[in-house]
């Protein structure tokens, strides 16, 4: 079960969603190419997050550094795709200033959640994942009903199912929480309290945002999709997951 694209077309250019991009792109290149796996560990020691060396008050820069870090292909590959998905839409609704603002305080939130969830550990923490986390609580938000593309692998064969946003990403939100409740702060792998953090920390950056479109109101004229016509892609196994756009008038 992954997410490719959602239906809900975008009315202007993402400037920020794609520099953000490129700019992990390039810092992953710059340093994961270059460096062997002892150079990569001292490399994550100085730039990820620690928490317990943020507790004593060293590091703090990492709170930011740490966001556009990576520990492999895949895991930036799947936080790209997932910025791509999600970032167009809250960058049209927020400005591209505003989401640029909105994406940093998502990721401090995520980096203050995973911190103080383990105050002496001494794992660092990477990944973009925490920032995206707010961009998705910001989607749910906003868009609860936008159709969202999801792939199904069914071991030799696979199809692509349209589902609301909410379960998407509810469904999302619940696991990072109940992983992070049965997952050992120690144990390192993934930051499900950074996700946690957040998500919780997007909704709450967004609610401005909510309540100018007229918080419940806004749900009830939109019935919780999209303000404008979604897309709709014809089922292919061959589609690609592009971002769509719509013209203005």
């Amino acid at each position: 079960m992954f997410p490719i694209r959602d239906h809900n077309p975008s009315g202007r250019t993402p400037f920020v969603t794609m520099a953000l991009i490129a700019i992990n792109v390039i810092v992953f290149l710059s340093y994961f190419t270059a460096m062997d796996d002892f150079q990569l560990s001292r490399f994550f020691q100085t730039w990820g997050l620690i928490p317990a060396r943020v507790i004593s008050g060293d590091g703090l820069e990492t709170a930011i550094t740490s966001m556009f870090l990576h520990g492999g292909w895949m895991h930036l590959a799947g936080n790209m795709l997932f910025l791509w998905i999600y970032g167009d839409n809250l960058e049209e609704e927020m400005g591209h200033f505003g989401f640029l603002i909105f994406y940093l305080a998502a990721g401090l939130a995520a980096a203050g959640l995973q911190t103080f969830s383990d105050t002496g550990s001494m794992i660092p923490m990477v990944g973009a994942s925490g920032a995206i986390a707010g961009v998705m609580g910001g989607y749910l938000l906003l868009f609860p009903k936008a159709k969202v593309d999801v792939l199904f692998i069914f071991v030799v064969f696979f199809r692509i199912f349209a589902i609301p946003a909410w379960i998407v990403l509810g469904l999302w939100f619940g696991i990072q929480i109940f992983s992070g409740i049965v997952t050992p702060t120690d144990a390192g792998g993934v930051a499900y309290w950074a996700h946690a953090g957040g998500f919780i920390g997007g909704v709450l950056l967004t609610l401005p945002v909510w309540l100018r479109r007229g918080a419940a109101g806004y749900w009830r004229e939109t019935a919780g999709h999209p303000p404008h016509p979604e897309t709709d892609f014809k089922a292919s196994r061959s589609n690609i997951p592009l971002v769509p756009r719509r013209r203005l008038p």
